[in-house]
């Protein structure tokens, strides 16, 4: 027996709208997906730098805007445009060191061989001066001119079985001392430069030490804190001037797994911070951005491998006008 055509119009109305609202739901669903926890209106431009990824500049449409083809551990776009850089060891460098490309060119107007078994890190100074912290037998951080001339060398005291894992991104102070992260030693260490005097030590392993809270970055705060990426820890954690743990950030604190060894970091201006997670591979998330409240902002996914080190350039078309703060 054939159904009525007005039932069978109203079961076809009636699929029909409910057809409607779930695809109506699942494209809501989807567009808000990615973005559940960010602040889509961040765009930040940036140097990474690494041993896979080597030295780029990333746009903020994240696109590849510049490369140079070395393996690099540290690094800055200076205010004339050129980018300075701290290398591995590769030819040319065995032990690692410095140079500084021009952008338009990539050719090399400044370098320095490293004369000890790795070169770390480099930091700009005043007066064409740089930083460089030399890992080896005799780790030490000096500071050289634009001829290579060393003008000062300070012994780091620090553990001497691995070279490597001496120390990280070394930066002098405005008070004119050095802060260096010891990562087997567990501490972020203050130095005399003049004297090699620690003045002032900064502990890392009150979880324990299998927690492995190596310190990679420190960076001083204007209020005077210290804030310390903790690489295979990872946790950021930020310390008073008495050491006390006065804020920290764990994988648990943000409901998801975007810390993977936590080697770089930079305080923003407006407080945030970013942190890079230098294990991560594919399309996991690289480098992110974290509000004081702990609340992802910004999150970076391309590239193939994660970053060592970075600085933020740019956020929405406006350069970043502090950029000591890495």
């Amino acid at each position: 027996m054939q159904k009525p055509a007005n039932d069978i119009a109203r079961k076809r109305t009636l699929l029909s709208r409910v057809c409607f609202m779930f695809l109506a739901f699942l494209c809501c669903s989807l567009s808000r997906q990615p973005l559940c926890a960010d602040d889509v209106s961040v765009r930040h431009s940036f140097l990474g730098v690494g041993h896979a990824n080597k030295a780029v500049i990333i746009g903020e449409d994240g696109q590849v805007e510049w490369k140079f083809n070395m393996p690099v551990s540290d690094g800055w776009v200076l205010p004339n445009g050129n980018v300075l850089l701290a290398l591995y060891g590769t030819k040319g460098f065995p032990n690692g060191g410095v140079v500084e490309v021009e952008r338009e060119t990539q050719k090399i107007v400044f370098q320095y061989q490293g004369q000890q078994k790795e070169t770390s890190t480099v930091q700009p100074l005043p007066g064409g001066k740089f930083l460089v912290a030399e890992l080896g037998p005799q780790p030490r951080a000096v500071v050289i001119d634009r001829q290579g001339k060393v003008l000062k060398s300070t012994p780091l005291q620090c553990q001497k079985k691995n070279f490597h894992m001496q120390t990280r991104m070394l930066r002098m102070l405005p008070n004119g001392n050095y802060i260096a992260p010891h990562l087997f030693d567990f501490a972020v260490k203050e130095y005399n430069p003049n004297t090699g005097e620690v003045v002032k030590s900064f502990a890392t392993d009150e979880r324990g030490r299998k927690k492995r809270d190596w310190p990679f970055t420190a960076i001083r705060l204007k209020n005077g804190n210290t804030l310390i990426d903790c690489t295979n820890g990872n946790r950021v954690i930020e310390v008073d001037a008495k050491g006390n743990i006065v804020w920290s950030v764990t994988n648990e604190d943000l409901g998801e797994r975007l810390f993977n060894d936590a080697c770089g970091a930079q305080r923003l201006p407006n407080g945030n911070t970013v942190i890079s997670s230098y294990r991560s591979k594919g399309n996991q998330v690289k480098l992110f951005e974290i509000t004081r409240k702990k609340k992802v902002v910004w999150r970076f996914s391309g590239m193939k491998s994660g970053f060592h080190n970075f600085q933020i350039l740019t956020t929405n078309g406006k350069p970043q006008k502090e950029n000591t703060w890495k």
